[in-house]
């Protein structure tokens, strides 16, 4: 695992492609609130934020020859969140799709929603789907976990098994049938906000992964610090389990 213990003055890192050692990056985006209480301001502020974030730090990790990027954005448990937040959180999504519809034609990027989008609005379902299947042949992937939850997408999988037939699976069937099908496993998982967990995010997918924590809040992660958790992943030695 990559710890980032404290924050420290970013020096500039010059990486250029790194997509042949790295092709899937995934965020898990925390600190939001914390980010907005520290200014005395409503916690979807705090969420309007992130998202200019969310936006900038994609971008850049595409720029440097990404294939694939996750970020966690709204997890099955978090409906229990007082309803203003869900309802501005939802907001934010709806205008960061049309956003994206435009935007990731410039870097040849795919939307990939995953998570079960039968309990999201009809709206944002609809424009979620349109979206999905309008980028469908572009080469990079934006995956964005919405209403998403490691164990139930596990448990999703093995059901569409059984309803194929399957009496017997190989770990090969399971990963064809996870939301992230089309990107494949994680290389690196960023986590902001300083907490040194996963919280139910691509629980199959990460079990080779390397990890980066940072105590910085995602409202205040820069390009630098993605570069440095980047240059940080691309020495280490990844053993899979072997020598």
């Amino acid at each position: 695992m990559l710890f980032r213990k404290k924050k420290r003055e970013e020096k500039p890192i010059f990486l250029e492609n790194v997509g042949d050692s790295l092709r899937h990056i995934a965020f898990i985006m925390d600190g939001n609130g914390r980010w907005a209480k520290a200014r005395s301001l409503p916690r979807e502020m705090g969420h309007k934020k992130g998202a200019s974030v969310f936006e900038r730090i994609t971008l850049h990790c595409f720029s440097r020859g990404i294939h694939a990027v996750t970020v966690y954005a709204f997890s099955t448990e978090n409906w229990s969140r007082p309803q203003k937040e869900v309802d501005a959180i939802m907001a934010l999504l709806s205008d960061y799709l049309d956003y994206a519809e435009q935007k990731f034609k410039d870097y040849d990027a795919r939307l990939v929603i995953l998570g079960d989008k039968s309990r999201l609005s009809p709206s944002l379902r609809e424009k979620a789907e349109r979206i999905e299947e309008m980028s469908k042949d572009r080469s990079h992937i934006l995956n964005i976990a919405l209403n998403y939850g490691a164990r139930d997408e596990i448990v999703t999988a093995c059901n569409s098994l059984i309803a194929e037939g399957k009496t017997s699976v190989t770990r090969d069937d399971i990963s064809s049938h996870l939301y992230t099908a089309l990107s494949g496993d994680p290389d690196l998982v960023v986590r902001t906000g300083g907490d040194f967990r996963i919280s139910n995010f691509l629980l199959w997918q990460s079990a080779y992964a390397e990890f980066y924590f940072t105590k910085t809040l995602w409202p205040d992660l820069t390009e630098g610090e993605v570069d440095a958790a980047i240059a940080e992943f691309l020495g280490r030695h990844r053993r899979y389990g072997g020598l």
